[in-house]
């Protein structure tokens, strides 16, 4: 018999067993019929959450406004079922990143007023439309239904809800190991590449939580499958390089700090901005009330502060505005970085506050950093070619209450302005993308970082090295003596006075450097007084004398005229039933001289914001911006024969001449737009109909005007004003163990080509005409008599640019060069297939004009003797590039 057969009999002989040593069961009765049998239990749902203490156990605790939860690898967010549907505040900061390209640590990107929504059994991270809103309750649902909110992130509960806590659990990691912050698009912006983020190989590396806060940080890898190899035939535009400061250009790791932040239970009061003042604002449409002619809402964004003792004349604040400073700053810096924070104090003093903000040091062996979002901070962080120093802020979207500001402080100061003269590291590599790359991809917080851009470390420290070469080969003054420290130290504070600025809630103004003559600005006890300008929020450039001038304080030492004034505007503490009347009057001093204002657009940022008012400026100085102008330009030929005079050291940085060189002209390029701005320029007033009196709009005085166009003519246009020894251009060598920097040898006429050209994009672009055409709108007809017409600019340009046709010289390299950008504009200005109908049929017609008058002094021009074969050749060249432009097509419309 087989082993199963028996193995068979065996249970069946057991069963048998069993059943007979079982009792029978009693007979039913009516009483226990079926309903008083126990219910069958159901099986287990597999999909249904676990329960919360399952999820948890052996975990550890850290308690908060949401509390997280942590085992192992493991990181859960505790969601309390009375929080959901609540606003708070959802900010991203970065703490560690890659050191180039715009993408650097320490940095602010953004926040949105959020909420958890539960729907089932999916969690969503929910951003909330703040741009529309209604104040009445009729209409609120309409405005909801309107406009929708946005997905921040979402997942699945990881616990069924804990029945005393009421609360249920969600995966950090899978809600926030991901492209939050929009990386992978500012990544292929940068170095157009396909970067992802790798969730395998990202993780939670750091949590905390209290009461207010619930911070968390992800460390998240990005990677892109392959570096394309480079195309075998150069593109139309280059393209840019792989990373270069990251060991392998595949692979790269950023920390984003998270921050759920509770927003205030008593929102602060609401203070409505004014135009004719320069505050950072939380604006909004306001569709409660159809009648309203303009629905926008703008709020002034200012820090809750509030007197301890309302009725004392000076009393400290309930909270004040605390400025914790980054435990890397240098400690020979701490100093100034502290006196450039209080320096605001003595504004909020006028209004009653004392220590209204408070400076505390960062412990050097503290454990804890300030990228949460209840730490103001001034942090500094550095990156292989970053050079900008900025001030960005977190708000209530409800109210503009400041809850956050980081100011980030690039080491540039240390390395590309203390010691500019011998580093081999350029400041102010990002150019203008750092918030193209950085900027959270809110719309409230994008518009908000754009507002704030500020680059005025970057110009700090290019004018510094500028300064610091003029005056150590006028004076002999010495780089690593006392008189450079304290300077280094002076632009220090000068540069936290502005950035804190930002913080507090005011915008730039870069007109206030106008509001101080040039008489006061030689006159040292007045500037050690009262600064350089009436605000430090302007780009104010140093105050260098000429040689045998008598000098003055260099740069800004303390706060303004106009600080004080917007200071009071945004802080004063006013009775509810007196505010409004008291704003207009503390509004309505926008008359006085020295509290002018003009912000980014009026200076100009580009496109149809040119800036048309040459009295907002950036790096511009005193009462008479024309006059510095001619000044900046006579400092920069200063310096380039003191650069070409002095003999090199043995062991120096082999390109410390070439930097001074192009220090000056990189100054001097801004002094081009600048001065260009007079041509068919704007005086623009911030009026107030049937409040302020005076004009909004006047036209540049046409003296002013032409007095602009012959410096133009005779010093940014003259050869003679760019005079460099060929034995200095010569003996300029390459750092031959760099192969990045190398470089090539230094071209005086490509550098000088660079500062023309901006004075020729000013004065042949369509904005410029349109305004020369249409200035004689803004005057009575007895003053138009007279005025600067576009065919006078026109004319005077093109004079300027061939004057040798008329003089038969010979027409060297860098008036060749000149020449021809003047043909490429001009060529851009004739063809209407581009130019369309930004350019004015006048303006059209006219440079049409002036480009027939070109062809016929060139052919008589090219038939004179004697001329060389490089000019001769040029003008051939010239003339058949003009008649192709004449002779082209036109488009009718």
């Amino acid at each position: 018999m087989s082993r199963s057969v028996l193995a068979s009999a065996a249970l069946l002989a057991l069963a048998a067993l069993a059943q007979a040593q079982t009792p029978p069961a009693a007979p039913a009765t009516a009483a226990s019929g079926p309903t008083a049998a126990s219910p069958a239990r159901p099986p287990a749902d597999p999909t249904a959450p676990k329960p919360f203490a399952e999820i948890i156990r052996g975990a550890k605790e850290q308690p908060g406004l949401f509390p997280i939860w942590r085992k192992d690898e493991k990181t859960w967010i505790e969601i309390p079922k009375d929080q959901l549907n609540k606003p708070f505040l959802f900010s991203v900061n970065v703490a560690n990143s890659i050191g180039e390209r715009g993408f650097y640590a320490s940095q602010m990107i953004g926040d949105e007023m959020a909420e958890w929504r539960r729907v089932g059994n999916q969690v969503q991270l929910i951003a909330l439309n703040s741009k529309f809103r209604s104040d009445t309750a009729s209409n609120k649902l309409a405005v909801a239904q309107a406009f929708s909110p946005s997905l921040i992130s979402g997942g699945p509960v990881a616990s069924a809800e804990h029945p005393d806590r009421k609360s249920v659990l969600v995966d950090a990691s899978g809600f926030l190991l991901h492209d939050i912050p929009g990386y992978s698009t500012r990544l292929e912006a940068a170095f157009r590449l396909p970067y992802a983020p790798d969730r395998a190989n990202s993780f939670i590396e750091a949590t905390r939580a209290d009461a207010q806060v619930t911070t968390l940080t992800a460390r998240v890898h990005f990677a892109t499958p392959r570096i394309p190899a480079p195309p075998l035939v150069a593109a139309p535009v280059p393209l840019p390089t792989p990373p270069q400061a990251t060991p392998d250009p595949r692979s790269m790791f950023f920390s984003f700090v998270y921050s759920f932040r509770a927003l205030p239970a008593q929102p602060a009061a609401i203070r409505h901005a004014d135009p004719r003042l320069g505050h950072f604002m939380e604006s909004y449409s306001n569709l409660g009330d159809d009648l309203r002619i303009n629905p926008r809402v703008h709020l002034v964004a200012r820090w809750r502060l509030e007197k301890k003792d309302p009725s004392a004349a000076l009393s400290e604040p309930v909270q004040p505005i605390v400025y914790w400073m980054d435990k890397n700053i240098p400690a020979k810096y701490r100093e100034s970085v502290k006196a450039g924070i209080l320096e605001w104090n003595k504004a909020f003093e006028k209004i009653g506050f004392k220590d209204a903000i408070v400076a505390k040091q960062q412990p050097d062996d503290a454990d804890w950093d300030n990228m949460d979002s209840t730490h103001a901070s001034v942090r500094w962080f550095t990156g292989s070619d970053v050079g900008f120093a900025i001030g960005p802020s977190q708000r209530d979207p409800r109210t503009g209450e400041i809850l956050d500001a980081d100011i980030g402080m690039s080491d540039v100061f240390g390395r590309g302005t203390r010691r500019f003269a011998t580093d081999d590291v350029r400041p102010g590599g990002h150019g203008h993308d750092h918030h193209e790359h950085n900027g959270w991809t809110g719309a409230r917080s994008s518009l908000a970082l754009t507002e704030q851009h500020c680059t005025y470390l970057a110009d700090q420290a290019n004018e510094f090295g500028f300064a610091l070469d003029l005056l150590a080969l006028r004076d002999g003054m010495d780089l690593n003596g006392p008189e450079a420290e304290a300077l280094a130290q002076a632009v220090m504070k000068d540069v936290i006075m502005h950035e804190v600025g930002h913080t507090l809630g005011f915008k730039h103004n870069f007109r206030s450097s106008t509001t101080v003559t040039q008489a006061q600005l030689k006159d040292k006890a007045f500037t050690e007084a009262n600064g350089i300008s009436n605000s430090v929020m302007d780009y104010n450039a140093y105050n260098l004398p000429l040689m045998g001038e008598p000098k003055a304080s260099l740069t800004n030492t303390t706060l303004g005229a106009y600080d004080y004034w917007a200071v009071e505007y945004a802080y004063k503490q006013i009775p509810a039933e007196q505010e409004a009347a008291e704003l207009a009057r503390i509004a309505a001093r926008s008359t006085e001289p020295q509290l002018a204002y003009g912000d980014d657009f009026d200076q100009g940022v580009g496109g149809p914001f040119d800036g048309f008012d040459p009295r907002s400026n950036q790096r511009d100085l005193g009462d008479d911006p024309l006059a510095y102008a001619k000044k900046r330009l006579k400092l920069s030929q200063e310096l380039w024969e003191r650069v070409q005079a002095r003999k090199p050291q043995a062991g120096e940085d082999p390109f410390r001449a070439r930097r001074s060189v192009a220090d000056a002209f990189r100054q001097l390029g801004m002094t081009a737009n600048n001065v260009s701005k007079y041509v068919g320029g704007i005086q623009a007033e911030r009026i107030v109909p049937g409040v302020t009196p005076g004009q909004a709009f006047k036209p540049v005085d046409n003296a002013q005007q032409r007095e602009a166009l012959r410096f133009i003519a005779s010093g940014l246009l003259s050869s003679n004003s760019f005079k460099f020894n060929p034995e200095f251009v010569a003996a300029q060598t390459l750092d031959y163990n760099e192969w990045a920097d190398r470089g090539q040898p230094l071209s005086i006429p490509d550098a000088v080509a660079g500062v023309q050209g901006r004075v020729l994009d000013r004065l042949m672009s369509p904005a410029t005409a349109r305004r020369l055409i249409e200035q004689s709108s803004f005057l009575p007809e007895a003053q138009r008599k007279g005025a600067v017409s576009l065919s006078e600019v026109y004319g005077t340009l093109q004079t300027a640019i061939f004057s040798e046709l008329k003089t038969g010289a010979e027409i060297d390299r860098m008036r060749r060069s000149l020449q021809r950008e003047y043909l490429r504009r001009l060529q851009a200005q004739l063809n209407r297939a581009t130019n369309g109908a930004a350019v004015y049929a006048d303006a059209f017609s006219m440079a049409r004009y002036h480009a027939s008058q070109l062809a016929k002094e060139l052919r008589v021009a090219a038939a004179k003797p004697g001329l060389s074969v490089e000019t001769r050749a040029h003008l051939v060249e010239t003339q058949d590039m003009l008649d192709s432009m004449l002779k082209a097509t036109l488009t009718r419309s």
